[in-house]
């Protein structure tokens, strides 16, 4: 762990030599001393006056006509404040984005509150209004919901047949979206393959599961305006369809991320239940406040994965692979709201790191009567690597060839790079094979195959198992906002679109405004996850945050670091190329170490010589985004007899490029890996063929 009373400073000394950067150093997260003793503020937490509390009355059958939703009773229950449906709050459906994109498809729209149909277990028809949560809770139990039962369809490959029960009857199939690329010569990809391996890849559907479920809490402003305290990845995200919902423009809603206990993607999207609780504000005139219940995360969050890929690898006799054809049939849930964006990114991501001549993939994304899917901890990625990697091990084991020689015929090299693939991902750089051998000597892997063949030659029950998965992914892709400015005593403020759940932002960008700046980390103040304290911004998915966040504070730093140079100089009377700073990160004439302007000295400079302030911001762009890589390889032993996993070791190669705190990206790696081993071993979402959910509590 780092010492947190030792600062590393950036800049150059008077004497012309430079001192280290606080950037790339493992700075402990300053965030955590407040969520450690939990001073860190959640939705659940915060309190203001004159609060009450929604509850969501939630179908109990996967596929019906909702014919009647009688609040009378509810409306009786004592505490009660409002029981309303559909027609009470006449809103809009969910847009597909903002604006609405061409081509959107109206009669797919998710309504906030079902009105006539309900398509899936957990899908809210009406909310109730009360003093305290209890009462909400009682009253919503006497809300009567009569419904007429209609066939569900839950596995999605049933979704495709002929005469299967329609999600959506009006839409005339439960094919929602369809995509794909030929071979890149049109030929057939697997032309020329003296051996050819297929298969069926089931990627299981999983939960995300935060440790804080949903919420949001609306408060109407006297002003007029929508203050809303919400659980998300991206703040403006939310403005824009709460206003857009509510028919008022954006600058009319504030929205607040507090403290956010996780999102792996799943609150990356606008929930109907923030837009109710929104509407319910404003209608009602009073703070309104809803938080989940882990039984309701379960079902009402939108899952992830859930993709069944069938392959056909082929390759030539000493296992160089010639082409790929990959079929994958991903599942929307109820309604595409987000479903299609990880099946986009598996498309982009087929050909992962090897050379493959020629890539045929497509992907039928279908609507089931099961809760909605959505990006979730690498949204698509980790379903191509899933389907490569078993397509690979299957090649070896067909030509009696070890795992590891098969990837390391096929990997890219990185005199290959840049690589233009067929799907449309363009690989930037990478040393594919070198993160496979640091992987293998990290583990000894030559001493581990002994081990392998040693127990199966005494004909142990407890076997070994040795597995390996290389991988590309794309990252970074898109723009954010960064600002950077010096405050009048001297501090400087960071303000940043994107919006953490517990990634470490706060300590990352300041390092980099302070690398830059040259001055301690204690003086850096990072604003963000507020859309009236930041013009504008994204979000936090994607693995995008340091690299285009980092970049538009750094950016804006250095634009900062250039106009305060020439101040001082103008002050000095000196050239700029004359100025050095010193370990306190001010500004000095070079061989005149005995007066020198500090940061609170230049921003008072600022203002007496009637300069602009020394402030910059931009956004910074990535529009194809960076390609990261690696190779993991897990130890396992395996009971023979029962079929019990247990995990002995784990091996991660990740080359991330420029690290900007090893502590924080040791436990992104960390918190990564333990949620592919639990979806590996642990967890599925499974479902009845009623369409009822097996797994409501954590318990199940």
């Amino acid at each position: 762990m780092a010492d947190p009373g030792v600062e590393a400073h950036s800049g150059t000394r008077p004497d012309g030599s430079e001192h280290h950067s606080v950037l790339g150093h493992a700075i402990d997260r300053r965030e955590d001393p407040d969520l450690l003793l939990g001073a860190a503020g959640f939705v659940g937490d915060l309190t203001v006056p004159g609060l009450v509390h929604a509850c969501f009355v939630r179908s109990q059958v996967a596929h019906a006509i909702l014919t009647r939703v009688d609040l009378d009773d509810a409306r009786k229950q004592p505490g009660v404040v409002a029981a309303l449906g559909a027609e009470d709050l006449d809103l809009s459906p969910l847009p597909e984005g903002l604006p609405p994109p061409e081509g959107a498809r109206p009669d797919l729209a998710r309504p906030c509150l079902a009105s006539e149909r309900v398509r899936f277990v957990g899908e809210a028809v009406a909310v109730i209004v009360a003093e305290d949560p209890a009462a909400a809770v009682d009253a919503a139990e006497a809300v009567e919901v009569d419904l007429e039962d209609l066939a569900p369809v839950v596995d999605p490959l049933a979704a495709l047949a002929t005469g299967a029960p329609l999600v959506f009857p009006a839409h005339g199939t439960n094919v929602v979206l369809e995509f794909g690329h030929d071979a890149r010569d049109g030929d057939d990809a697997l032309a020329g393959a003296e051996v050819v391996v297929s298969g069926r890849v089931l990627n299981q559907r999983v939960a995300p599961v935060p440790m804080e479920p949903n919420g949001a809490l609306a408060v109407p402003e006297a002003d007029g305006r929508l203050s809303v305290w919400a659980s998300t990845q991206a703040p403006f995200r939310v403005r824009d369809t709460v206003a857009f919902a509510l028919g008022c423009e954006p600058g009319e809603v504030r929205v607040l991320a507090p403290a956010v206990g996780g999102g792996f993607g799943a609150k990356g999207g606008v929930y109907p239940e923030v837009v109710v609780v929104a509407a319910l504000a404003k209608a009602l005139g009073r703070p309104v406040r809803w938080v989940e219940t882990r039984s309701e995360n379960l079902v009402a969050m939108t899952h992830g994965r859930g993709q069944v890929q069938d392959f056909e690898l082929g390759a030539r006799s000493d296992g160089t692979i010639v082409g790929l054809r990959a079929r994958s049939v991903v599942e929307a849930g109820a309604y595409p709201w987000r479903g299609g964006l990880a099946a986009r990114t598996s498309h982009l991501m087929a050909q992962g790191p090897y050379r493959i001549p020629r890539v045929d993939h497509t992907a039928t994304v279908v609507v089931t009567n099961t809760t909605p899917l959505g990006p979730y901890r690498g949204a698509g990625r980790p379903e191509a690597a899933d389907l490569l990697e078993r397509a690979m091990d299957r090649l070896a084991w067909r030509l009696g060839l070890d795992p590891a020689e098969v990837r390391r015929r096929n990997l890219l090299t990185a005199a290959e790079l840049p690589l233009r693939t067929p799907t449309g991902a363009s690989y930037d750089s990478g040393d594919y094979p070198g993160a496979l051998q640091r992987a293998m000597d990290l583990a000894d892997y030559q001493g581990l195959r002994r081990e392998q063949a040693e127990r199966r030659g005494r004909g142990d029950r407890r076997s070994l198992g040795i597995g390996l998965a290389s991988f590309v992914e794309i990252s970074g892709a898109g723009w954010e906002y960064g600002a950077v400015g010096v405050d009048p005593d001297g501090g400087i403020t960071v303000r940043s679109g994107s919006s953490p759940h517990g990634q470490g932002h706060e300590t990352t960008l300041a390092q980099v405004a302070a690398s830059v700046l040259g001055v301690p980390l204690a003086g850096v103040r990072v604003v963000h996850s507020d859309t009236d304290a930041v013009p504008r911004g994204i979000g936090t998915f994607g693995s995008r945050s340091g690299q285009l966040a980092g970049s538009a504070v750094h950016q804006a730093a250095e634009v900062v670091l250039a106009r305060a140079r020439q101040l001082a100089a103008e002050v000095f009377e000196a050239s700029p190329a004359d100025l050095v700073r010193d370990d306190q990160g001010r500004f000095c004439v070079a061989g005149v170490p005995t007066r020198a302007l500090s940061w609170e000295d230049l921003a008072g400079a600022a203002t007496a010589e009637g300069q602009a302030e020394l402030f910059a911001d931009g956004d910074f762009t990535q529009e194809g985004g960076t390609y990261p890589s690696g190779t993991h390889l897990a130890v396992v032993e395996v009971d023979t007899e029962t079929g019990f996993v247990e995990l002995r070791r784990l091996v991660a190669v990740d080359d991330c490029g420029v690290i900007l705190n090893p502590t924080i990206v040791t436990g992104q790696v960390h918190g990564g890996l333990a949620q592919g081993v639990a979806q590996a071993l642990f967890e599925a979402q499974v479902y009845d063929d009623a369409g009822n959910p097996l797994a409501t509590t954590l318990v199940d």
